[in-house]
């Protein structure tokens, strides 16, 4: 692997650990991305100077989230590996499993804290009814992140405009 392309695995590496990925797993994912023919783990392991056991708890994580697919060749008993190369489905992929569940979690959970809510005894007049009006802004708000979500998830187009006009940034 050429410096350049080095370069260029280290900053998705970068960009994947922003993401909450671990970062030798974009490392792994460009290698293969860029490799005309699927790689063996050993060859992954050289050209990034990776142990065997680190490649393989990465490519772990890669398949499972399906940013990596095995294949085989013919007459060949180890398994070599390529990128999937549809950068949008990936990013599909990993919000509709991930950012999607924990945008429906926080909408469950603001749900569930306006249910219980205790009565207005003992509190200070309009206090239960500020808390509500404020949970209930949450809950909008995890309402439209969800629905942005999942339009996402489908392939759809996202109109940014109920964000823009829900706090104050449209016309």
């Amino acid at each position: 692997m050429s410096q350049p392309e080095l370069e260029v695995a280290d900053s998705v590496g970068r960009l994947m650990e922003f993401w909450g990925f671990k970062r030798p797993m974009g490392r792994i994912w460009t290698l293969l991305y860029l490799a005309p023919d699927p790689l063996g783990a050993a060859e992954i392991g050289e050209a990034l100077r990776m142990s065997a056991g680190a490649v393989s708890m990465a490519m772990g994580e890669l398949v499972k989230w399906g940013a990596v697919k095995k294949s085989w060749r013919p007459g060949e008993r180890r398994d070599f590996y390529e990128a999937e190369t549809s950068i949008g489905r990936l990013v599909q992929r990993v919000l509709r499993e991930r950012e999607l569940a924990l945008v429906r979690g926080f909408g469950e959970a603001l749900e569930a804290a306006l249910r219980g809510l205790p009565s207005d005894r003992g509190q200070k007049p309009g206090a239960l009814a500020f808390k509500r009006e404020r949970l209930a802004e949450l809950r909008r708000l995890a309402r439209l992140g969800e629905s942005l979500l999942t339009a996402l998830v489908a392939g759809k187009t996202v109109d940014p405009t109920p964000i823009l006009k829900m706090y104050g940034g449209g016309s």
